[in-house]
């Protein structure tokens, strides 16, 4: 049985993309093999089927890309590459990576709709060189700078970006700094950033942080997990969602989904961004907890028609 070879740029460019179905081999047998100089244009919303209109049945490819931040560290990431125009940002939450649950099945949803998809590590995370801190709110968000600014380069168009838990508020950080995303979705993301912190350490937690300038977390069998600095403590307590969200262009379009079983940030700080974010749509999943251990089809339905109604409104 033969085996289909084919660039990967031509194929985007061409009418094969549509006519694969013509050949008397399955699908499994075709090979996409991506030149160095890849660059996907605005312009495919007129050469490929639909950008924004998806194809029923996606070619997907999987490809792991490094991108430094600002700082030099390499953020590594794995796109998933079905060829739109658009590409959809995910970030994780608070020790988590790109592979978590969430990120993976949302990219799933996401490229099965013809979507591209970008999920990475944190600097400090998985993957991705740095040193991992407690607090590293706007760092993060700089992270997610330096990945929107490598897919500019390419011509890529950011169409949106998701995050989960802390990731929640690394988008709505972003968006709030720099104005350049149209649809922004917070999942599980925290509102006060001053809460849960003793409920995490215990009460004497900021008595020892006082008087060592540092706390170690360490697990069950002792062994230091991370480490909490006084800096990287005072970094989180300073982070203001509230005046953050207040910067965020009233244009921008924010989902927020929080599951209303959330055992680690409480479903009421889902309402406090309803209240200051005007163009605002807030899910609430019932029975779900933080991270949608019985939710994950629930959770896909509502952000990716989310997304997709922010495609056509931009297209």
């Amino acid at each position: 049985m033969g085996i289909l070879v084919c660039h990967f740029d031509s194929l985007l460019s061409s009418s094969l993309l549509t006519n694969l179905s013509s050949f008397d081999f399955p699908l499994q047998q075709v090979r996409l093999i991506r030149s160095h100089n890849l660059k996907i244009r605005r312009t495919l919303k007129m050469s490929l089927p639909n950008s924004t209109h998806p194809a029923q049945n996606p070619v997907t490819q999987q490809q792991k890309i490094i991108i430094p931040n600002k700082y030099g560290e390499k953020l590594v990431g794995t796109l998933h590459e079905t060829g739109s125009a658009e590409i959809v940002i995910l970030c994780h939450g608070f020790r988590s990576t790109k592979d978590n649950d969430v990120m993976m099945n949302l990219a799933v949803a996401l490229e099965k709709e013809g979507i591209t998809v970008f999920r990475f590590d944190f600097s400090g995370n998985g993957e991705s060189e740095g040193s991992f801190e407690f607090g590293n709110y706007w760092k993060e968000a700089e992270d997610l700078r330096a990945v929107i600014q490598h897919f500019n380069t390419v011509s890529r168009v950011t169409s949106a970006i998701l995050g989960h838990s802390k990731g929640g508020n690394v988008v709505l950080l972003y968006a709030s700094k720099y104005h350049d995303i149209a649809v922004v979705v917070n999942v599980s993301g925290r509102y006060n950033t001053k809460a849960g912190i003793s409920e995490r350490f215990g009460k004497d937690f900021f008595e020892i942080i006082k008087k060592d300038g540092y706390f170690d977390v360490k697990n069950r069998s002792g062994e230091v997990y991370y480490r909490v600095t006084e800096e990287s403590l005072m970094e989180r307590l300073n982070t203001n969602m509230h005046e953050a969200c207040l910067q965020i262009d009233k244009k921008c379009r924010v989902l927020t989904v929080h599951g209303s079983a959330d055992e680690i940030i409480p479903v009421e700080d889902s309402k406090e961004f309803a209240k200051i974010l005007p163009n605002h749509k807030l899910h609430i999943v019932d029975g779900s907890n933080h991270g949608y251990t019985s939710h994950q089809a629930e959770l896909a339905s509502v952000v990716v028609p989310f997304i997709k109604e922010g495609l056509h409104q931009g297209a």
